[in-house]
């Protein structure tokens, strides 16, 4: 499993996902939900929301 770039947490596959859609499809380097919201400066409930959004339009990076 993978941890965080950031804080070291280890990661769920949703937040794995949400790093690759947000960043770049080819990083290697993952986030927790906390740390990429303060990367992107947003609250972590908008993560979670994005997340929810990007699984409801079916996008491929969220299905396990």
């Amino acid at each position: 499993m993978s941890a965080c770039a950031q804080c070291g947490k280890e990661l769920e596959h949703d937040e794995i996902a949400i790093t690759q859609k947000l960043v770049n499809r080819g990083t290697e380097r993952f986030y927790c939900t906390r740390c990429l919201a303060e990367k992107f400066k947003i609250s972590e409930e908008d993560v979670r929301r994005l997340i929810e959004n990007f699984k409801a339009a079916g996008c491929s990076l969220f299905s396990c």
